[in-house]
């Protein structure tokens, strides 16, 4: 029988530590360099049959400016930055486009700030292709696109970093009365100086793709699974998708919410970025509203990276549940 005392536990820990794995005693092995980058951003989950990938596009880090939130103090903005452990005085916005895999179709959901922004940006935006390709999905695999609105962190990644298309086998979906107002040279003749530059932009975007898209409406299934949902207001004509599958749902919505815990927490305050905030208010109570009566799954684009939640009645407003990080799908 082998006796365990004081004695020879201190003696056999004093021989681990003196002989090296190689049975070899020297000093410690140097410390590595920092590598300065994360790995490669996607994450998948199931939602009955349908395979979901959520593939960042980065991430925006900006001074908060004096009208991000048009409607309070910068002080009271501070103030919800340092209640969510944020830093003040700092927005951190997110951007997480979607591959559905509905078994016959690779369907993507908007595309990021695009190729071109990766350079401008110092690889904080612009991230989506690389992604998107570690992901083991290819650009030219994507069967749809379907664009929720036409900012230009939605559309932009529609072209490469010189302007060609980069979804060749695609085909482009966009919201009917989106394309009908961002389109119309007299709209565009009205609008402030302010807004000519998004203007100019969906027009350079499309015209890029020889203007060929599929105009859709809302609450249209634009493939089987995904379903369109208007949700105005962030723009005239902004959607959101139910995505279906084997008695499982999930909302994915564009910018009905900006940064969430600023504008889940308080559904009250207007985003720099509404065009019409009143509208973009009502929408988001509603829409909110119902995902926590109905204890519905949910995704944002403009939420921290994998962007799946729940969200929950909290006091006036309400609180994201992010989902637990799962190791398998």
């Amino acid at each position: 029988m082998i006796e365990l005392s004081r004695r020879n536990l201190l003696a056999g820990a004093a021989a681990v530590t003196a002989v090296s794995p190689l049975g070899l005693t020297g000093p410690a092995l140097a410390s590595a360099p920092p590598t300065g980058k994360q790995n490669a951003g996607f994450y998948r989950t199931k939602l009955g049959t349908l395979e979901l990938t959520v593939v960042t596009d980065g991430a925006r880090v900006f001074p908060l400016p004096d009208n991000f939130v048009r409607n309070a103090k910068k002080d009271e903005v501070n103030a919800a930055l340092r209640a969510a452990f944020m830093k003040p005085d700092e927005m951190v916005i997110p951007f997480n486009p979607t591959v559905v895999n509905t078994g016959s179709k690779l369907v993507l959901i908007d595309t990021g700030s695009g190729p071109g922004a990766l350079a401008q940006t110092k690889g904080a935006v612009g991230q989506f292709q690389d992604n998107l390709a570690a992901s083991g999905i290819q650009a030219s695999a994507i069967d749809t696109v379907i664009i929720s609105h036409f900012h230009g962190d939605h559309i932009n990644g529609l072209l490469s970093a010189d302007g060609k298309p980069l979804f060749t086998n695609a085909e482009v979906m966009v919201p009917a009365p989106e394309w009908a107002f961002w389109m119309d040279d007299a709209t565009m003749g009205k609008a402030p100086e302010a807004a000519q530059a998004a203007f100019k932009n969906a027009r350079r975007v499309f015209s890029a793709l020889g203007n060929k898209v599929t105009q859709y409406q809302a609450d249209k299934e634009l493939v089987p699974g995904i379903t369109s949902v208007a949700t105005h207001g962030h723009t005239p004509g902004h959607m959101s998708f139910n995505i279906a599958s084997g008695g499982q749902s999930l909302f994915w919505q564009a910018d009905v919410t900006n940064a969430p815990a600023l504008f889940a927490r308080n559904p009250g305050w207007h985003v720099m970025f509404d065009m019409d905030a009143a509208m973009a208010e009502a929408t988001r109570r509603k829409v909110y509203d119902r995902l926590a009566a109905d204890r519905q799954l949910m995704s944002g684009f403009h939420y921290p990276f994998p962007a799946i939640a729940y969200i929950e009645k909290d006091g006036n407003g309400y609180r994201p549940v992010p989902v637990a990080w799962n190791p398998s799908i």
